[in-house]
């Protein structure tokens, strides 16, 4: 099947897409509404972001399974100290009373992000806070890249899949977004399952190869990622045997050859996550099809300084 919405993420001859991750993280609160916002206002019109749900059921946008102590605050204005609660143990009302507009400059996840701003009252936004800023007339050319966040406690059942994917179907649907919207994971049984349920989104697969370290701070994605070891070659065409529209690799796991045997198979090569100079550089030489970054605007000026874009006319 043929899916309008992978077009949005194509390169093509002197054109590498840029997607803001998680907003624009290096510079304003990850996965927060003024960060998405900042980065359609940029011209960056493709935003990747992570979904998990509430123990009512409500879609909202957040990286980990658990709130993130360096990045959550409580009423008091504290950081998290000790066992962060978990998502889904928590009612969208009670996640709503903690504050994500800071980061613990005293931990090692908040000294890999030192200009992001300081921000008060900053709150996790729900699924559909998002897709109504998307349908927002101004924002007509924007398409999302919807990570749904695997529970590994939950990976193997097959009801959560259903019940998840179908969850966050309904706010899409339910919105009109279907065709700006691709299905993202690193759980491929996940996919499957929205693949069974929504054929009518493209899906993208998420990679990481198990020799490299998890970023600190990050659920890791090995414990729902399939193991890649001895297969690294094989992974365009596993991808694309699964149904995949995108391969969305890390970016060190890429290589010339690589990208080229995914274009070859048709697929859609979007890496993740490229923020030094010397890494985004290499990208744009291998010539991938988009560059998930927490910068978008330290990949524009890249791309503007060799003569190229990150959008069609």
């Amino acid at each position: 099947m043929a899916f309008p919405q992978v077009e949005a993420f194509r390169g093509g001859e002197d054109l590498v897409r840029v997607v803001g991750h998680r907003g624009a993280r290096g510079v304003l609160p990850e996965n927060s509404m003024i960060g998405f916002d900042f980065t359609l206002s940029i011209g960056v019109p493709l935003l990747e972001f992570d979904v998990v749900l509430t123990a009512d059921n409500v879609p909202v946008i957040t990286h980990n399974h658990h709130l993130h102590a360096p990045t959550f605050r409580d009423a008091d204005g504290q950081f998290l100290i000790g066992e962060e609660p978990k998502v889904s143990s928590l009612t969208f009302e009670q996640i709503q009373k903690f504050d994500i507009g800071r980061l613990d400059g005293q931990t090692a996840y908040g000294q890999r992000f030192p200009d992001q701003a300081q921000l008060d009252r900053v709150r996790v936004p729900k699924l559909v806070d998002l897709l109504d800023l998307i349908n927002a007339p101004e924002n007509g050319n924007a398409y999302l890249m919807l990570e749904l966040k695997s529970d590994p406690d939950l990976a193997h059942d097959t009801t959560y899949r259903e019940s998840f994917v179908g969850r966050v179907l309904r706010d899409v649907r339910g919105t009109g977004l279907s065709s700006r919207t691709i299905l993202h994971s690193f759980d491929w049984n996940l996919l499957a399952e929205c693949q069974r349920q929504a054929p009518d989104l493209p899906t993208s697969y998420l990679t990481q190869l198990p020799e490299n370290a998890d970023d600190p701070g990050e659920d890791s994605s090995k414990t729902i990622c399939p193991d890649f070891r001895g297969r690294r070659d094989d992974i365009p065409h596993l991808v694309k045997d699964a149904g995949g529209a995108f391969w969305c690799p890390y970016f060190a796991d890429v290589t010339a050859e690589s990208v080229a045997l995914a274009k070859d198979l048709g697929l859609c090569v979007v890496v993740w996550t490229v923020n030094e100079p010397e890494d985004i550089s290499r990208m744009i030489d291998l010539r991938v099809d988009a560059i998930v970054t927490d910068y978008p605007g330290r990949v524009q000026r890249h791309l503007s300084d060799l003569g190229m874009d990150w959008q069609t006319a």
